[in-house]
Order: structure tokens, then sequence, then C-alpha cells
């Protein structure tokens, strides 16, 4: 059975690899970490990752190691939206889950995550990912659905 702290722990390292695309004083070498990040991280074999990412309108969804990885560094023709995500030279990430739920095999967790800028202040997102584990026992992302709060998208939220 998945336990949370281990779920914790992907989510941390999660964090810290966003954290380390940008952190690239070049971007080639951010795209060599994007790859590594999702080689590591997501479960790209089959069933396929299903992957939203926060800020994809022309192509929402994306099913590929490619396209996972334009979305963190951008520079991709295939994706020409992508602007780089990860390359926002996020200072910090941390992870405020409104739950973990462990159902044998597969596990769901659900809350915001935090992306800490350089001037100290926070962009908040919403996210949703399922964990499973690979061929090796590995912990993997399957799915990842984010998105920008309402209030943020709609201006004052009223």
């Amino acid at each position: 059975m998945i336990q949370r702290s281990e779920v914790e722990a992907v989510q941390q390292r999660w964090g810290e690899g966003i954290v380390h695309i940008g952190a690239a004083s070049a971007w080639e070498e951010s795209y060599a970490r994007a790859q590594t990040l999702a080689r590591e991280l997501y479960k790209w074999d089959e069933p396929a990752v299903l992957f939203a990412p926060t800020k994809a309108a022309q192509i929402p969804f994306r099913r590929t190691f490619e396209g996972a990885v334009s979305y963190f560094v951008g520079n991709n023709p295939s994706f020409p939206e992508d602007k780089g995500f990860a390359l926002l030279r996020c200072a910090s990430v941390r992870f405020e889950n409104l739950d973990i739920v462990c159902h044998g095999d597969v596990a769901t967790a659900m809350g915001h995550y935090f992306f800490g800028q350089a001037d100290g202040t926070e962009l908040k997102v919403e996210y949703s990912f399922v964990y499973v584990r690979d061929a090796s026992g590995a912990l993997k992302i399957q799915l990842h659905h984010s998105a920008l709060p309402f209030d943020v998208l709609a201006g004052s939220g009223d």
C-alpha cells in the first residue's frame, strides 16, 4: 500500500525539481533538468500520464514526455504557447494538501501548491495528482492537473 509519507516525498522532490530547473544558467541546462524531473517522477509507460498543466489553453492536455517537458521549459514548436513555466525561477515550492487518500496501489492528493517568488510573494495554484507505482516499485505521478484559482481568473472573485 502506498503511504502518505511516500506521496509527500515525491511532492518534495517535484518542488525541488521545479526550483532546480529555474536555477539553471542556460536553457539547455534547464531542458536537461526538466527531462530528468519528467523521467524520474512521472509514469510514462502504459497507461500513459494524464497531464493538464496550469497555463495551457491551445493544447491543455499532454499525454507525452515531450509535451510535459515543453510545458516546463518551452521552446518547442509543437507547443507554441509554452513559455517555460519552470523558467520563472521560483525560490521555493510548497504543497498544502487538502488531503492525501491512499487506497492500495493508488494515492490521490489534492490541494494547493505555492510557488515562492524572489520578492517573497507566492503564486497559489490548485492541483490534483494521482500516484501509482512503476514496475520497479517507485512511486510516480500518473495524473497531474493544476489550475489557477477562480478568483485569480475572474479578477475580484465577486
